[in-house]
């Protein structure tokens, strides 16, 4: 991939309206694919408030639940601020608190885009508030109904949204009623975009507001987070790998990849029971961390590279 492109791609990740707005539409269509594919009303008594409520509400609960899980920094603050339950204990200063708790908040409002999508999307359409709301529609002012009992007033209600075959006084009745929750529906959705429009902008100006950083300190503080952690990443990864290497040709003699391979080790049967044992990571009264379980056996007899660290030979 050019430079050119790179950039292009970084700095679309780094704009959070960008991402906001690739979320709302892959829902809008994932939206519209689902209930499509998937929904039709019962069109019985009792069932279609239930099957069309849970249309409604249920994928927005599951949406927001993974646009949270799905947030690498969730699980940092998670990790950092929330579940420090071994000790020692690490005190936290109200700057760190507030610094944390933005980052809440803008996780928090990314995280809200696909659900607020899926509910203002669904309620513009009207086909789920259709299905669950058609057993409550008052027909009462409707002479049709006068002579009609309750039970079977409830099941020719349940029946609106599937578009059955009726009496022409009764189509009459049906499309009104679709209209009327039709309207209901989309005045819910507008009140629904405006409401969620207001929130944002009133929280993102309580946050700034609220925040012991300034504007170009913001800016700094969060490009400084990313290339922390882009930077930790790769670090990560190659020293991993190499640590492996190291232990690798420790215990067989030799690193995957090579090409002139002239003496190999026989691991003893001391050495496969002690890698098959899975070591915790910082944990108990050892100073130094178990990265790998292939550490344990190999580094009993390394213990001068423990205080000095591994050398790299070519």
């Amino acid at each position: 991939m050019c430079p050119t492109l790179n950039s292009i791609v970084s700095s679309l990740q780094r704009n959070g309206i960008f991402i906001n707005s690739l979320i709302a539409a892959l829902t809008v269509g994932g939206q519209q694919l689902f209930s499509s594919s998937t929904f039709s009303c019962p069109c019985q008594v009792g069932k279609n408030f239930y099957y069309g409520s849970a249309f409604l509400v249920i994928p927005a609960l599951i949406l927001l639940i993974a646009g949270f899980a799905l947030r690498s920094q969730m699980w940092t603050i998670t990790g950092e601020y929330c579940c420090s339950c071994v000790p020692p204990y690490r005190r936290i200063s109200p700057v760190e608190c507030k610094l944390a708790c933005l980052r809440f908040f803008s996780i928090t409002g990314r995280a809200v885009v696909a659900p607020l999508t899926w509910l203002a999307v669904t309620l513009l359409t009207g086909t789920y508030y259709e299905c669950a709301a058609s057993e409550f529609a008052s027909v009462d002012h409707y002479l049709i109904f006068d002579n009609v009992s309750a039970s079977k007033r409830e099941e020719i209600l349940a029946g609106f949204p599937c578009c059955k075959s009726a009496p022409s006084d009764v189509i009459l009745v049906r499309d009104e009623i679709a209209l009327l929750h039709r309207y209901q529906s989309q005045m819910l959705g507008w009140i629904l975009i405006t409401l969620a429009t207001t929130a944002v902008l009133v929280s993102c100006c309580v946050a700034r507001c609220c925040s012991p950083l300034t504007s170009l300190q913001h800016c700094y503080w969060t490009s400084h987070l990313q290339n922390e952690r882009e930077l930790f990443e790769q670090a990560a990864e190659q020293h991993s790998r190499l640590l492996i290497m190291h232990r690798i040709k420790q215990l067989f003699g030799f690193i995957p990849g090579s090409e002139d391979v002239k003496h190999i080790r026989i691991p003893s049967c001391q050495d496969w029971k002690d890698i098959s044992v899975p070591t915790l990571l910082c944990m108990g009264d050892d100073l130094r961390g178990h990265y790998s379980s292939l550490g344990n056996r190999v580094d009993e007899d390394n213990e001068e590279d423990r205080s000095r660290g591994i050398e790299l030979k070519p």
